[in-house]
């Protein structure tokens, strides 16, 4: 399999962290995208836009190295997405170059504008990356179109009207809490480490297994699973 997994900010993917790590370790190749930099947020003061990007590139590694994964950063604007036909097509062409048989991303009804935006464009970007014509584009070079089933994967919000899919998540969730333990050093949250790792295990117990992460799927699966496939 591979999986991509298309978040606005640094930070957005901790609610996936452990499915992904999973994936990873069991040989599937998996790849963090970040719409934006996330340069707003007030830890970065007055750096420069290239200070933020040096640092943000470094999170990133840092994060990917951890579970073995691939990243990109794109630079949409951090609260200036707009979820439209250009920031689609950019992550189109990313989906022609990797080729996804999954992509996880954002609740569509989230309050944050960017993660709705990057929901939306990780559903658009789905159509786009099938028409050649599209991902070609004002393009130097031919890019081939990808047209396999790509399954989409949202944040779990109770609202939702997809079908629900818990994901086993017990052989690493340390490795997850770790990353989040990375986030909340930088970001210095209220949210410890320890309260995630409790949020994954009242998860768990709606699948009846340790711990677990929770998605909204646009297909009918059954409950509780190992993987997302």
């Amino acid at each position: 399999m591979r999986i991509m997994a298309v978040f606005a900010h640094p930070d957005d993917e901790i609610g996936c962290i452990g499915t992904l790590a999973k994936h990873a370790a069991r040989g599937d190749e998996v790849m963090l995208v970040w719409t934006t930099l996330g340069e707003l947020a007030s830890q970065f003061g007055d750096a420069t836009h290239e200070e933020v990007t040096r640092i943000r590139r470094q999170h990133g590694a840092w994060v990917a190295g951890k579970i073995g994964a691939q990243h990109h950063f794109f630079d949409m604007g951090d609260s200036r997405m707009t979820g439209g036909r250009e920031e689609a097509l950019q992550l189109a062409r990313l989906y022609a170059q990797f080729r996804p048989s999954v992509v996880i991303t954002w609740s569509e009804d989230h309050p944050h504008p960017d993660h709705r935006q990057s929901a939306k464009i990780a559903y658009d970007a789905m159509t786009l990356v099938r028409i050649p014509k599209i991902l070609n584009e004002g393009q130097p070079e031919k890019i081939d179109a990808w047209r396999e089933g790509i399954r989409q994967y949202l944040y779990y919000a109770p609202a939702c009207p997809y079908p629900e899919v818990l994901v086993d998540t017990e052989d690493t969730v340390d490795v997850a809490q770790e990353v989040m333990t990375f986030y909340h050093d930088f970001y210095k949250w209220v949210w410890t480490p320890q309260k995630y790792r409790e949020s994954r295990a009242q998860i768990g117990q709606l699948g009846g297994v340790k711990f677990a992460e929770r998605f909204n799927v646009r297909a009918s699966h059954t409950r509780a699973r190992g993987y997302l496939d």
